[in-house]
C-alpha cells in the first residue's frame, strides 16, 4: 500500500508506526476472574483468516496472508472486524470458539472509521455480542481485549486515554481508546465491557498509549464501537456509504521535529503520478499553512469531494516548490473480491 513502510508479515495488527517497532505485549492470563457477563459473551469473539492475491496493491505492507479476530453481531454470521484485515481480499475463513471454519463473505468497508463487516455462508450457532455505549469508557475504567479463544485469550485492561488519533494513511479518528497492557494479536480484537458488551475493535499496538509527553508504555488502540452505530445499517445494506468521498491524496505523512514529513506513497496514486518522494517536507495546502498531521487531514477532507484539485507548497533537499494533485478516491484504489 505504501513504498518504504514496514509490513506486518502475518496482517494480524497494522504495519508498525516509525518509531513503534518492538512493542512488548502482554501474555492474556488463565480468564479465571471474569465477570460472568464478560465470559458469557466471550463465545461472540471469532478468528478471521484472509488471502489477498500478491498482485493487490496492499499486499507488498499488510502481506497476502493476514490473520487476526472478529465479533458476531447476528444469528446469520455477520462479523465486525478491522477493515485491514479484509482488504483487497479475495477470500476469508471465519474460525469460531470451537474450530470450525466458515467461508464468508465481504459485506461492507468504510475507510474512514476503518471497520470492515463480513458475512459467514453458514450462521455461526453462537449469541451474538450486542453493542455498548463506547463513550462510556473514560480515563481509568476497566474492561477485557479478548481474541478467538475464550478466557484464556482474554486480558483485563484499563483505559490509558480518549483522545484524537491521527494515522499518517490519511486517517483521522476523533475519540480512540488506548488500553494498558498491550494485548499481543490485536488486530479485530474485541474490547468487551463489565456487561459482556462489545465497546471497541482492535486497531494498533502503540508505543505511547499514555499520550504525549508520558513516558513510552505499550498498549492498544480500539476504534470505539460507537463510530460504528450511526453508519451501521447502510454499511450492512449497501457495503459502503453514500456520502461523497473524501479527497485522497495516497500520502503517508509522519511528524518529525516540527515538520510534516512524506514517509511514503502509494504507488500508482494521487501523490506518486504527481512526482512527490518520500522524505519531501509538506509546508502548505491551498496556501494554508499546515499544524499537524490532524491538521492537514482536515483541511485535505475540507476542499470538496474526491476528484478536487489541491495546490500542496513542499520542499526538497532545501528547494520550495509548488504542485498541483487532483486528489483520489480510495476505494477506487483497492480492488476487492476474485476479480
Amino acid at each position: 500500500m505504501a513504498r518504504g513502510l514496514n509490513g506486518s508479515a502475518n496482517g494480524a495488527g497494522h504495519w508498525p508506526p516509525p518509531g513503534q517497532e518492538g512493542v512488548v505485549a502482554r501474555t492474556p492470563g488463565d480468564g479465571s476472574n471474569l465477570p460472568p457477563a464478560v465470559a458469557a459473551a466471550l463465545p461472540a469473539v471469532v478468528g478471521v483468516k484472509t488471502s489477498i492475491p500478491a498482485n493487490r496493491r496492499s499486499a507488498q505492507t499488510l502481506g497476502t496472508e493476514r490473520e487476526g479476530y472478529g465479533i458476531l453481531l447476528d444469528e446469520k454470521g455477520l462479523v465486525v472486524t478491522i477493515g485491514y484485515l479484509i482488504m483487497e481480499a479475495a477470500s476469508v475463513i471465519v474460525t469460531d470458539v470451537d474450530g470450525n471454519e466458515l467461508p464468508a463473505r465481504i459485506v461492507g468497508y468504510d475507510y474512514e472509521s476503518g471497520f470492515g463487516l463480513v458475512r459467514t455462508e453458514e450462521p455461526i450457532p453462537q449469541k451474538p455480542m450486542r453493542f455498548g455505549d463506547s463513550d462510556q469508557l473514560v480515563l481509568r475504567s476497566e474492561a477485557y481485549v479478548a481474541g478467538l479463544g475464550g478466557a484464556k485469550a482474554t486480558l483485563k485492561v484499563k483505559v490509558a486515554g480518549r483522545r484524537e488519533f491521527a494515522g499518517y494513511w490519511e486517517y483521522l479518528l476523533d475519540n480512540a481508546i488506548f488500553t494498558v497492557p498491550a494485548y499481543p494479536v490485536w488486530g479485530g480484537s474485541a474490547l468487551v465491557g463489565q456487561e459482556g458488551e462489545l465497546l471497541g475493535v482492535g486497531s494498533l499496538l502503540v508505543q505511547e498509549a499514555l499520550g504525549p509527553g508520558a513516558p513510552a508504555f505499550p498498549g492498544n488502540m480500539y476504534v470505539p464501537i460507537n463510530r460504528l452505530k450511526p453508519i451501521f445499517e447502510e454499511l450492512v445494506s449497501t457495503g459502503k456509504l453514500a456520502s461523497p468521498a473524501r479527497p485522497w491524496l495516497g500520502l503517508y505523512t509522519i511528524e518529525h521535529m516540527g515538520r510534516l514529513v512524506v514517509a511514503g506513497i502509494s504507488e500508482g496514486g494521487p501523490a506518486d503520478r504527481a512526482g512527490l518522494q518520500r522524505n519531501d517536507i509538506l509546508q502548505a495546502l491551498n496556501d494554508e499553512v499546515l499544524d499537524d498531521v490532524a491538521d492537514f487531514y482536515r483541511k485535505l477532507w475540507a476542499i470538496g469531494p474526491a476528484g478536487t484539485a489541491v495546490k500542496l507548497r513542499m520542499e526538497r533537499d532545501n528547494d520550495a516548490f509548488e504542485v498541483t494533485v487532483r486528489t483520489g478516491d480510495r476505494a477506487g484504489y483497492h480492488r476487492f473480491g476474485t476479480d
